[in-house]
């Protein structure tokens, strides 16, 4: 146990303390070859913008993340159904490979503009939409792969000893497929917020993280971009570490025992 515990500190400090090394060595690099606030702010510089503008940073990291967890959400939970059955019927997943294909490589600085004319500036929409597309291709191709890798063995002995379909489901499919969906879901995460960011630059409400980038940037208010640029860092490890506890307890809910 102890040994354990040494080696939890141990990882969980050496990139903090990697962490405050490359942000001293930003500082004394910014203020000895004094670099412009245009190329690159000082720490100090951002974290007084964080500070002072903490209470609207928090906003704007709230409407971003709203939007970014309404897109994750549905992407992810079409994604699985589509998964599910295009592993079931041959012919839809014939046909929904090329479409899958074709929506991986969709830009999204093409798409949004497109849907933001379509729904209005004052409608949150097309940036759930660009969202839920951008999840929706990791989620499904580890889903479909998950839910392949069942063995024929298994399958087999499950029909001998009677199981109905929702039991060999339940007891083979599911949890076999389970590190496969958080796999994907755990890459549309991060996914999720990057689009979410970018959305957010063409046009509609001047709410969220990417708008106020774009305009702190605009009014050559660098540190105060580099602010909001770091809350939308934090609020991507944020979506991360849940995918991962939400991970952790649908692993356990799939291997309990069924009564």
């Amino acid at each position: 146990m102890t040994h354990w515990t040494e080696r939890g500190w141990v990882r969980i400090a050496a990139p903090v303390a990697l962490g405050a090394a490359a942000l001293a060595l930003w500082e004394v690099a910014v203020q000895a070859l004094d670099i412009q606030p245009y190329l690159l702010p000082a720490p100090s510089a951002i974290l007084a913008q964080l500070q002072a503008a903490l209470g609207g940073i928090v906003q704007a990291a709230l409407a971003t993340g709203r939007n970014a967890l309404v897109g994750l959400l549905l992407g992810a939970v079409a994604a699985v159904v589509v998964a599910a059955l295009a592993s079931r019927l041959r012919w839809l997943d014939q046909v929904i490979a090329p479409l899958v294909a074709a929506i991986a490589v969709v830009p999204i600085v093409a798409l949004a503009p497109v849907l933001q004319t379509m729904y209005g500036a004052t409608s949150e929409m097309p940036r759930i939409i660009v969202v839920a597309i951008a999840a929706f291709v990791p989620v499904f191709i580890t889903t479909l792969r998950g839910l392949r890798q069942v063995r024929p063995v298994h399958r087999d002995l499950m029909r001998a000893y009677g199981a109905t379909g929702w039991q060999a489901t339940r007891m083979v499919t599911l949890p076999g497929a389970v590190p496969f969906v958080f796999a994907g879901v755990t890459i549309a995460s991060s996914v999720a917020v990057i689009s979410a960011i970018v959305a957010e630059y063409f046009g509609g409400l001047q709410n969220g993280l990417g708008s106020r980038i774009a305009s702190a940037a605009a009014q050559s208010g660098y540190p105060r971009a580099w602010a909001y640029v770091v809350a939308a860092i934090v609020l991507g490890l944020v979506f991360y570490g849940v995918t991962l506890i939400a991970e952790r307890l649908a692993s356990r809910w799939a291997h309990m025992p069924v009564s």
